[in-house]
This record gives structure tokens, C-alpha cells and sequence, in this order.
């Protein structure tokens, strides 16, 4: 084993895991847990690893165990409609609707909007992203390799500042941890499980993985068990990585709250601290590291979304689909940062349940011998019940329904509730295979 795959292949991969979920994007969402949870960081921090870190890395194992070749086919075991509409909305929300959006708010909020007065009013956003898209879809319609070399200088220089910036806060930390605020005084937890929908990690684990696999396999590895040893190395390799980044930023978010307040979002907590410790010219680089990795990631989602949609509607061109995603993007960055997070939320709590369960499915695949009613009915009592978590999130309180799900449902009031629903679903899928079976109907995927 070891000389068809070297440990050192497995590092590689392990890195490249990395870098592929810490994005630019994700950098913002730590400070700000911390921040918000105060005194309570580490049990809040400790949730949101386990979205955070574990499930996408979990994603990544379960495309490996499965042995498909990409989501489509995964979810198909679900049936052949899921799997086009889970596919889709799964590459929406890393794509245009949030994540490409995310990585100009994030550059924006980070590279320029320190450096303007309160009062700059709408149009520097609206200047930046015209920019930032249009560059991002010239280089989506023509791939090169200066993206590339870019990625590979930019991401270590990164890494390092950020590194950097990590080692002073916890050596030097601003201030004390202050009280915790919104929901994180009661259930931290549980509240930082949630927050780690917000990296949509998990989400694109499904797209990365595929990426992983197909390195793996032309190393040399060829059977299951082989990849899922290269694959469980390197995973674990990026888990630690992935874990001491987020904790320390979660860390230098909440000794941040004495000297700076409470502020809006994750990417001018990140400026603010770079420039408390290293001054103007610190935001700077930052800010400058940040843009230019947040554009690489850009180009890459758009170009991946494109290649997907291309796929689906061959009659659209790549080239069409790249600058309509791009135009798109662009208005969708306009409404800002904090406000684009606050309307992932809802959407994300709705569909991340779904991505869960499909991952643990897969891994007890062969324990139910894949029966596709085992799939169908785990994921629909899971969506029934992540629809209205996703409803109440967004502000659409339907009282009587939450009550009842309070009275029977453990953790729902904790955006949970769709647990016990997922197995009991899939025992009653179970259940009506079996019924099925005896009348020559069984229904069973590979």
C-alpha cells in the first residue's frame, strides 16, 4: 500500500484538502462565533468544527465509499428527480445565489471599506463588484494558468499572514472575553453547530470530493479499501489544520469585543484586528492577500457552476452560463455582506439537513442493501422537518406547527429536530421495502 500511494502524496492531498474548504470566504465566520459567544467560546467552537471541519470532511470520505463518480450519481440512489433538483440546489447556493456573491462582499468588507468614510454611501460596493465580476468572468471564459499560480503563491503568503495575525492575538489578545449575546448564553453548542452551516462546506465537500478521489485513484490506489486508508490520512491531516485555524480565529474574534464592540460581520472584525496589531499598512495586506484569493475562488466556483449547468442544459454555452453567473453574481454582492448571510440562513438551515443525511446514508449503504425507500423516506421526513427550521429562521413563525414539533421532537427548538425524523424514516422505508418485496415490487439501487 504504502509504495503504490508515498506518505507524502497523502500530505499533499491532505494540504490540498485544506486549502480547498478554508477559503477566503470561511475566514469570517470564526471571529464572529467568537465574538458572539464570549465567555462561552469553546463549547460554541467546539460545534462548529463538528459542521465545520467533521461533516465536510465526512462528505468527502462518503463520495470515496461510495464509489461514484459525482453528486448526480449519488443522489440518484435517492431517485433520478432528487438527484437533478439536490444537485442544482446544491450548486446554487455554492454558486451564484451565496458563495460566489460572498467572495466579493468579502473583499469588499475586508481590502476596501476600512478605508472609507462611513458615509461612502452604495456606490464603491456597486464600483468593486462591476470589477471584481468582470475580472472573475474574463478569466472563467479563459482559464489560465496565472489563476493557478496565483492560487499557489497567494494561498501560502495567506496562510502565513493569517498565521501571523493568529500568534500575536493569542499571545498579545486584545481584552478579555466579554458575555456572550443573541442565543449563545444558552445552547452555545448547539448555536455553533448551526453556524457552521454558514461555511457551506459540507455542501461543496460533494463537488471537492470528487476532485480528491480522482487524484487518489491515479496515484495508484484502486480498491475501496485503499482509497478510503489515503483518504482517511488526509482528511485527518486538513481536520487538524482546518480545526487550529478556526479555533484561533474564534479565539481572537472574542478577546477582540473589550477594545473593539461587537461589530457587523466576520470580514471587518478581521480588518479591524490586522490593523489594531500591525496598523494601516497591515490592513492593507490583508486586504490585498484576501481580494486576490477571494478572486481565485470566484473563478473557480463560476467556472465549476458553468461546467455543471453546461451539463444540464447543453443548449446553454459555457461562455453564456459563465457571464450570466458573474452579471448575476454581481447584484447579488450589492446587498451587502451581513445582509447576504442573513438570507443564507434560512435556505442553508432548509437544505444542509438533507446533505447530513445523505452523507451518513451512504455509509450504512450496503447495512440496508441500498434500498432506495430507506433513502427516500430518511430524506423526506428530514426536509418536513428542516423546511419549517429553515421557515422559522427566516422569520415565518407557523406556531401551531412548532408547537407540536416541541411537544414530540427532541432538540427542535435547538434547529435539530430532524434527527429522530431521519431514522425513523428510514426504518418506515425499510419497512415498506419489505411490504414491497413480498409483492415482487422491491425497488434497489447500486
Amino acid at each position: 500500500m504504502s509504495n503504490k500511494v508515498p506518505f507524502s502524496f497523502i500530505v499533499v492531498i491532505g494540504l490540498m484538502l485544506f486549502a480547498l474548504f478554508f477559503g477566503a470566504g470561511n475566514l469570517i465566520f470564526p471571529p464572529m462565533l467568537g465574538q458572539s459567544a464570549g465567555i462561552n467560546i469553546w463549547s460554541a467552537n467546539a460545534g462548529f468544527l463538528v459542521t465545520g471541519v467533521g461533516l465536510p470532511l465526512l462528505g468527502v470520505l462518503a463520495l470515496g465509499f461510495s464509489g461514484k463518480d459525482d453528486l448526480q450519481s449519488l443522489a440518484s440512489r435517492v431517485h433520478p428527480v432528487f438527484a437533478i433538483v439536490f444537485t442544482t440546489v446544491l450548486y446554487l447556493a455554492i454558486g451564484p445565489l451565496f458563495a460566489i456573491p460572498r467572495t466579493g462582499n468579502v473583499s469588499f468588507e475586508i481590502g476596501v471599506k476600512p478605508f472609507l468614510s462611513e458615509n461612502s454611501g452604495p456606490i464603491p460596493l456597486l464600483l468593486f463588484t462591476i470589477v471584481f465580476f468582470s475580472i472573475t468572468c474574463l478569466f472563467s471564459l479563459n482559464p489560465a494558468k496565472i489563476v493557478e499560480i496565483v492560487g499557489k503563491v497567494l494561498t501560502p503568503i495567506k496562510l502565513t499572514f493569517i498565521g501571523v495575525l493568529v500568534v500575536v492575538a493569542l499571545i498579545h489578545p486584545i481584552g478579555d472575553f466579554q458575555a456572550p449575546v443573541k442565543n449563545y448564553s444558552v445552547q452555545p453548542f448547539f448555536n455553533g453547530f448551526r453556524e457552521g452551516y454558514l461555511t457551506m462546506d459540507t455542501l461543496a465537500s460533494f463537488v471537492f470530493g470528487i476532485m480528491i478521489i480522482n487524484a487518489i485513484k491515479e496515484k495508484g490506489a484502486k480498491t475501496k479499501k485503499q482509497i478510503m486508508i489515503v483518504c482517511g490520512k488526509a482528511t485527518g491531516i486538513a481536520a487538524i489544520i482546518l480545526a487550529t485555524f478556526y479555533t484561533s480565529l474564534s479565539y481572537m474574534g472574542a478577546s477582540s469585543v473589550e477594545k473593539l464592540g461587537h461589530l457587523d460581520n466576520g470580514g471587518i472584525i478581521l480588518a479591524k484586528v490586522s490593523e489594531y496589531y500591525f496598523g494601516s499598512y497591515g490592513g492593507i495586506l490583508l486586504g490585498l492577500m484576501i481580494t486576490v484569493a477571494c478572486l481565485t475562488t470566484s473563478v473557480g466556483l463560476v467556472s465549476s457552476c458553468s461546467t455543471y449547468f453546461h451539463k444540464l442544459f447543453p443548449r446553454l454555452s459555457y461562455k453564456t452560463i459563465a457571464i450570466s453567473l458573474s452579471i448575476f453574481s454581481a447584484i447579488v454582492a450589492n446587498i451587502g455582506l451581513t445582509q447576504l448571510i442573513a438570507i443564507s440562513i434560512p435556505v442553508l438551515t432548509a437544505i444542509y439537513p438533507l446533505a447530513i443525511v445523505l452523507i451518513f446514508l451512504t455509509f450504512f449503504h450496503s447495512l440496508f442493501k441500498g434500498k432506495a425507500e430507506v433513502y427516500q423516506g430518511s430524506l423526506l421526513f428530514t426536509f418536513i422537518i428542516s423546511l419549517f427550521d429553515g421557515l422559522n429562521q427566516a422569520g415565518i413563525h407557523l406556531l401551531l406547527i412548532n408547537n407540536i414539533f416541541n411537544e414530540i421532537l427532541p432538540l427542535y427548538e435547538l434547529g435539530l429536530g430532524w434527527i429522530i425524523p431521519a431514522i425513523v424514516g428510514g426504518f418506515i422505508g425499510y419497512g415498506s421495502s419489505v411490504l414491497r418485496a413480498k409483492f415482487g415490487l422491491n425497488h434497489q439501487l447500486d
